[in-house]
């Protein structure tokens, strides 16, 4: 079997239950072009984990964790058998894997679980028998087998572990913006796209709550030589930014509204903060100007996680902006999500143009 190419596709791909069909035309087109096999991340449909969230919260407003992963992930297990089901339409074979099918094997940490091993098998005697083989996107199982979650945006992660089972050498990513901007474009005015970036950019971006890619992804990609290649999810599937060894100094704002900063009552506290965040997986910042922690992307139950986890209680102080130029972060604090857009308009207005992506493609 030829190396397969490894795609994923974010839910924003899927706006209505028509474009299951339009991605299934291209992807045939794709194998016949190609002849090899394709191995498809895909997400949930817009909104359609948050459905399922709020019905959880509804039922019980503090679900355990093992409820949440079972539940929430299948959003995007439906999300792959509508693709599966277009694709048979089109001609083509094609078998869905889910979390517990995959070979993929976490820790036994329900919500934010960690990778444990891969066992490549199950992938390859799927893509021997079929053109296409979907993975839904952020699933796994633990030892047990019971269901795990790999965290809010981990569609990412599921494609690059993919192809590190299958040694394939790049991922291409493809959303509804074709690369990593110098700034949220659908926030600040004059964001440019950076054609090439760094895995340690990207991954810096993303630790800040930069809407690009899942920091683990870029992490697992660099630690097993794995080019991702950022591309739209509309025909023609146009190609923005690389993410490799390669690239020069570059430099960005990060504005995410869904983050918020925490004043503790001492650096004490906020250090046992951060490690404790940082154990059970999620992405927090430690500011080094006081008590301060960035809790990262708003997807988390602040309030309840502080209580499981005993920790001191926190103040929320506000939106963190940050500026980022080469390996060096700046945060600032926000009030508000419009006091957040206006100094991210500053900071980006105030940024070097020499490593804000004005080189030509």
């Amino acid at each position: 079997m030829s190396t397969p190419a490894v795609l994923k596709f974010g839910g924003s791909t899927f706006p209505a239950a028509t474009a299951y069909a339009d991605l299934a035309a291209a992807l045939s087109r794709r194998a016949e072009q190609e002849q090899r096999p394709l191995a498809v991340v895909v997400s949930a449909m817009p909104g359609e984990t948050e459905k399922l969230r709020g019905l959880l919260h509804e039922v019980n407003p503090q679900p355990e964790d093992a409820t949440g992963a079972g539940l929430l992930t299948l959003a995007d297990t439906v999300s792959a058998h509508l693709l599966a089901t277009a694709l048979h339409r089109a001609g083509l074979t094609a078998t869905v894997l889910a979390g517990h099918q995959q070979g993929l094997v976490t820790d036994d940490t329900f919500m934010w679980a960690k990778v444990a091993r891969l066992d490549d098998g199950p992938l390859r005697r799927a893509l021997d028998e079929h053109q296409v083989v979907i993975v839904p996107g952020g699933q796994a199982a633990d030892r047990h087998g019971r269901p795990t979650w790999l965290g809010k945006n981990s569609s990412d992660l599921s494609a690059v572990l993919v192809a590190a089972a299958l040694g394939a050498d790049r991922v291409e990513i493809h959303s509804d913006v074709d690369g990593i901007y110098s700034a949220d474009p659908n926030v600040v005015a004059g964001a440019r796209l950076l054609p090439e970036v760094t895995y340690d950019t990207a991954a810096l971006m993303s630790l800040y709550g930069a809407k690009v890619l899942h920091r683990r992804s870029v992490r697992t990609a660099r630690q097993h030589g794995i080019t991702l290649v950022c591309r739209h999810n509309r025909a023609p599937f146009t190609s923005g930014t690389v993410i490799s060894n390669e690239g020069g100094p570059t430099a960005g704002v990060v504005a995410n509204t869904r983050s918020k900063v925490l004043r503790y009552a001492t650096a004490a506290q906020a250090d046992m903060a951060h490690s404790v965040f940082h154990t059970e997986g999620i992405d927090t910042v430690r500011l080094e100007d006081g008590p301060h922690l960035v809790v990262v992307g708003g997807y988390l139950d602040i309030d309840r996680f502080q209580r499981v986890h005993d920790l001191p209680e926190a103040r929320v102080l506000g939106i963190p902006v940050t500026e980022i130029i080469g390996s060096r972060a700046t945060t600032h604090i926000a009030a508000d999500p419009e006091e957040a857009r206006q100094l991210a308009q500053k900071l980006h207005d105030g940024l070097p143009e020499s490593t804000t992506g004005l080189r030509a493609l």
